[in-house]
């Protein structure tokens, strides 16, 4: 039998998991375990030290003032779901997070590990994205433009850990999905954010990585209807193709998804 030894550590804060982090060049840092611990099972990832942080206090909380919703990066999903504060200020936030998997995966999986992780297939980088968040680690603060650079990729650097993620309130916003039966992950999910500046709109599930759809951002700009996204395609050539649906099907679902959301959203 072969086995896959690492060691654990439980950090109690976040300078201990800096220390940590340091002192073993390959280690991980580990939330909820949802991306994580199912990529070590398929021995896709193989760490020699996990350093759990989901125990960190100062990591968990949900503040809502100065026309921002400040998420600590140890939340879990069923916190944000549930909580008064985020269904007044942006209640499609509240909904995405009341979408994400089953119960068992929303009381254990975390928001600053789901956006660390950016599973093409995750729910929180498109509010992430489409609300123009600002991603705060122990070391600085990242646009959401600038954080999300590919497939499980971001622009989080070595030894730099999450520690909040900073919603702007929009005027309106709405998120909506085709989620996958099996795994509720989104085959296609897509969030739309109308701020008095101008409108966002961005993709997950559907591509590579979360995308912003800038065609339909013009268009919901002059004209803020389902109408006005209906005819836009995105292209498929960009698009994810496995065995729960093409390219095609999904870049049509990125449209369909767009329409549903605009219209809760209006």
């Amino acid at each position: 039998m072969i086995t896959y030894p690492f060691t654990y550590k439980r950090a109690k804060s976040v300078a201990e998991a800096e220390t940590l982090l340091k002192a073993t060049s390959e280690s991980k840092l580990l939330a909820g375990g949802q991306t994580l611990i199912a990529a070590m099972k398929m021995r896709l990832a193989n760490p020699p030290e996990l350093i759990d942080i989901s125990g960190i206090k100062e990591l968990n909380y949900i503040r809502v003032g100065g026309g921002q919703v400040a998420i600590g990066a140890a939340t879990i999903h069923y916190d944000v779901a549930t909580s008064a504060e985020v269904a007044k200020a942006i209640p499609a936030l509240a909904h995405l997070a009341g979408v994400i998997g089953d119960p068992a995966v929303r009381h254990k999986g975390t928001i600053g590990g789901s956006v660390a992780n950016n599973d093409p297939a995750a729910d929180y980088p498109a509010a992430v994205l489409a609300l123009g968040a600002t991603i705060k680690t122990n070391k600085r603060a990242i646009k959401a433009d600038d954080f999300f650079t590919g497939m499980f990729s971001t622009a989080l650097e070595d030894g730099e850990i999450i520690t909040e993620i900073a919603f702007p309130i929009p005027e309106k916003a709405a998120y909506k999905k085709f989620a996958n039966p099996a795994s509720r992950y989104a085959m296609a999910g897509v969030f739309v954010a109308k701020f008095k500046d101008g409108i966002r709109v961005a993709a997950t599930g559907a591509a590579p990585c979360v995308f912003r759809v800038p065609e339909m951002e013009a268009a919901l700009a002059k004209n803020f209807t389902p109408d006005a996204v209906a005819n836009i395609a995105v292209d498929a050539s960009n698009m994810n193709s496995d065995l729960h649906g093409s390219a095609e099907y999904r870049a049509n679902l990125v449209t369909v998804m767009a329409k549903r959301a605009v219209a809760e959203a209006a």
